[in-house]
């Protein structure tokens, strides 16, 4: 099982990103002429979150490639004995490739309203169809769902901190996002407010 997991998170983390960051952003800005990434780059408290948000993927996805380069080193360091279970890293493993389906569904049913960040220059469609009638932010539900997986997969106190660090700026973007999105859309917005939850269509009365 160590084998496996050794070689399918750097596989998976590559994938990933390569898919859900990279080729999306290049067809986007193929298609619409302009870059996805659209986090500021000026010194506000935004561009910070946004900053550090870039940053925990480049640890995430560097740390995963150690995983596969230094095995010995990296599957002994911090693991939480506890959760060192084969049905808890099954139950990861399954976790992980559900959320990225998940997460390329929800970009491909956002076309050209994907984007990193918030874009103030220019109006989005209000997208409510597909995996939108079942959460607000299905992408960073999906990703949610991803570390937490990770988590299982590879039980380790880093890994806890990837899951928790990667909650909070995940939850203070969604935020920020649905003041953008209210702005934008008004009473649609509420609206879709009302029928759809934060991160799941049930979970509309505690988020």
């Amino acid at each position: 099982m160590a084998d496996f997991i050794r070689f399918f998170i750097p596989v998976y983390f590559i994938l990933f990103f390569m898919v859900s960051f990279l080729g999306i952003s290049i067809h986007i800005r193929r298609k619409t002429g302009r870059d996805p990434n659209v986090f500021p780059k000026d010194e506000s408290a935004y561009a910070l979150i946004g900053f550090y948000f870039k940053m925990t993927l480049f640890v995430l996805f560097v740390y995963s490639i150690l995983l596969a380069a230094f095995p010995e080193i990296v599957f002994s360091a911090w693991i939480i004995r506890a959760l060192d279970i084969d049905f808890l890293k099954y139950a990861g493993i399954a976790f992980m490739i559900i959320a990225f389906a998940w997460v390329f569904t929800a970009q491909v049913q956002m076309k050209n309203s994907w984007r990193i960040g918030i874009d103030r220059s220019m109006k989005t469609e209000l997208i409510t169809h597909g995996l939108f009638r079942f959460s607000r932010n299905p992408i960073f539900m999906g990703m949610m769902v991803s570390l937490f997986g990770f988590f299982l997969a590879f039980p380790t106190v880093i890994n806890l901190a990837f899951y928790v660090v990667g909650n909070i700026l995940m939850q203070i973007q969604i935020r920020l996002e649905e003041e953008h999105l209210l702005k934008e859309h008004g009473q649609a917005y509420l609206d879709y407010k009302k029928r759809v939850g934060r991160l799941f269509i049930f979970m509309n009365s505690i988020t």
